[in-house]
C-alpha cells in the first residue's frame, strides 16, 4: 500500500509522466525512496532536469493520495502498480505502461489471451454484424475481448462477449468512477462483474479528448492483436492500430465496401501492408496460432458453443471433419442455397466452420 500511496503522490506532480516515474523508481529502487530524495539526488536521473527536480518535493500532495485511496475503497476499486504480480504481463511489455491502474472487477490469467475489437462510434449494419460475429467467435474460443467502451463497435464487442458468458475488458479515458459515455454505466457494472474495467486516470477525472489516445495504447497493450472493424482514416480506432504496430502487436482489418467511408481506415491499413485482411476469426487464429496454442488446446473443445440461430445449429450439425459442398449442405438442411451460405458465413465468423476452395466447408 505504501508503494501505491507514493506513486499516487508522484502522479500528481506536473510534468512527471509514466516514463519519468519509471526511471525514478528504477533509480531509487522504490516509489517511497523517490519521495525521500533531495533535488540534488533527483537531478541525477535521466530526464529529470533541474527545475523538475526542484518541483518534485514541493509538489508532493499526500492529501491527494489519501483522497484517491479513500474514493477507490468506497467504490470497490483496486489500485495496482506496474510492479505488482497481478499487473497484466502483456501491458508491462509496452514502451510506456502506466505505473498505476485503477481496476473495477478482477483481472485473470486468461486475459493474457486477449484480442482487441475496436471501430467507429457510428457503424453500418454490416459493421455491427461483423463486430458481433467476431466477438462471439473469440469468446467462444475462450479468448478475452478488449475494447474501449465507446459507442458503436466497442459497445457491441463488450455486449456480445457478455451475452456469450465470456470475459471482456474495458479501458476508459476517464476516472473509473466517471462512466463515459454516460449511457454505458450499466454496461460498465456488468463488465466489472465478469471481467474488468480499467483506467490509468485518477478517480474523479472527467473525460477529455487527449485522454483517449492514451487510453488506446492500453487497449492494444492488453491484447495480442487488434481488429479494426470500421473506421475513417483519421478515426480513433486507427490510433489503436498505430499503437498496436508500435507495440509489435498484430493488426487485423475487416474489409468493407469501397463506397463506404467507414471502411476507408481498414482499407488503408490493408493497402499499406500494416494489417492482415480477415474474412473470419480463423484468419486471426492462423496468425496467432503459436501464441494462442495453450488456451486453444485447453479450452476449444470444452467451452460451449456461442449463441447460434436455429438455421446455424442445423447447418453446424451437418458438418464434420470431411469437406462438404454447399449444394449437399443445402439439400440436407432443406434450405435454399443463399440461406445456407448466410449461415455458413456466420458460422465461419464465429470460428466454427472453415471454407475451402470450391465452395467446400468443414467443421472446425
Amino acid at each position: 500500500m505504501s508503494d501505491v500511496h507514493s506513486l499516487l503522490c508522484l502522479s500528481a506532480v506536473p510534468r512527471l509522466g509514466p516514463l519519468k516515474i519509471r526511471s525514478l523508481v528504477a533509480h531509487f529502487k522504490s516509489p517511497e525512496n523517490v519521495l525521500k530524495a533531495t533535488p540534488r539526488e533527483l537531478v541525477r536521473v535521466k530526464g529529470i532536469d533541474i527545475s523538475l527536480a526542484a518541483a518534485i518535493p514541493r509538489e508532493i500532495d499526500r492529501q491527494f493520495a489519501d483522497n484517491q485511496l479513500s474514493r477507490a475503497e468506497k467504490a470497490g476499486v483496486d489500485v495496482i502498480t506496474l510492479w505488482d504480480d497481478d499487473y497484466p504481463d502483456l501491458l508491462k511489455k509496452i514502451y510506456d505502461p502506466p505505473p498505476l491502474l485503477f481496476v473495477s472487477g478482477k483481472l485473470d490469467p486468461r486475459d493474457a489471451f486477449s484480442i482487441a475489437v475496436v471501430g467507429t462510434r457510428k457503424p453500418s449494419p454490416y459493421g455491427q454484424k461483423t463486430a458481433a460475429s467476431l466477438a462471439a467467435a473469440l469468446t467462444g474460443l475462450g479468448l478475452t475481448v478488449v475494447s474501449g467502451l465507446a459507442r458503436g463497435i466497442d459497445t457491441i464487442a463488450h455486449i456480445t462477449a457478455l451475452d456469450a458468458r465470456g470475459r471482456t475488458l474495458a479501458v476508459i479515458g476517464s476516472g473509473i468512477d466517471i462512466p463515459y459515455p454516460p449511457e454505458n454505466r450499466d454496461l460498465m457494472r456488468k463488465i466489472a462483474h465478469s471481467g474488468a474495467v480499467l483506467s490509468e486516470f485518477p478517480m474523479g477525472t472527467k473525460p477529455d479528448a487527449p485522454h483517449f489516445p492514451r487510453r488506446n495504447r492500453i487497449i492494444s497493450g492488453l491484447a495480442l492483436g487488434a481488429v479494426i472493424v470500421e473506421s475513417l482514416e483519421d478515426g480513433g480506432a486507427m490510433i489503436t492500430a498505430t499503437t498496436s504496430l508500435d507495440q509489435n502487436r498484430e493488426v487485423f482489418a475487416v474489409p468493407g465496401s469501397v463506397f463506404e467511408k467507414r471502411s476507408s481506415g481498414p482499407h488503408k491499413l490493408i493497402r499499406e501492408g500494416q494489417a492482415k485482411l480477415i474474412n473470419s476469426v480463423e484468419d486471426i487464429l492462423d496468425e496467432l496460432h503459436v501464441k494462442l496454442r495453450p488456451i486453444l488446446k485447453r479450452d476449444r473443445v470444452k467451452r460451449p458453443l456461442p449463441p447460434l440461430t436455429l438455421f446455424e445449429q442445423t447447418v453446424h450439425g451437418l458438418l464434420g471433419d470431411d469437406p462438404m459442398h454447399i449444394d449437399a449442405i443445402s439439400d440436407r438442411a432443406r434450405m435454399s442455397t443463399p440461406d445456407t451460405l448466410v449461415s455458413l458465413l456466420s458460422l465461419e465468423f464465429k470460428g466454427l466452420v472453415k471454407q475451402l476452395p470450391g465452395k467446400m466447408f468443414l467443421r472446425m
